[in-house]
């Protein structure tokens, strides 16, 4: 297996950026008559973390998702990092060449 980061064009700045997931989501819970002090952790999902990206990057996060998820598997690395997990090296390379072609210099990838 080959981990690859997976690096958009900023709206703002047009500089490569990426989503790094620094801590869980944390989902709790409000009722109308009562309170309820659960609060549950939650850890994102690769295709989730990259819908994260929407207004961020200049391109649109679930127009990279159908690209990449045709190739190789959306995952959110040990730390955190938005990656995406591919079988060979032959495969890198369709999938470099299919987000060059959609994308231009929109979207990278970088290990």
């Amino acid at each position: 297996m080959i981990r690859l980061r997976l690096f958009g064009r900023c709206r703002i700045y047009h500089d490569p950026v990426t989503p790094v997931l620094r801590a869980p989501a944390e989902i709790g819970w409000d009722a109308w008559f009562r309170t309820i002090d659960l609060v549950t952790p939650k850890l994102l999902k690769g295709r989730e973390l990259l819908m994260r990206t929407r207004g961020w990057w200049t391109v649109e996060p679930s127009d990279v998702a159908a690209i990449v998820e045709a190739h190789g598997r959306l995952v959110v690395g040990e730390k955190g990092e938005l990656m995406v997990e591919l079988y060979d090296q032959e495969t890198v390379e369709a999938l470099s060449s299919a987000l060059s072609e959609r994308f231009g210099s929109q979207v990278m990838l970088s290990p």
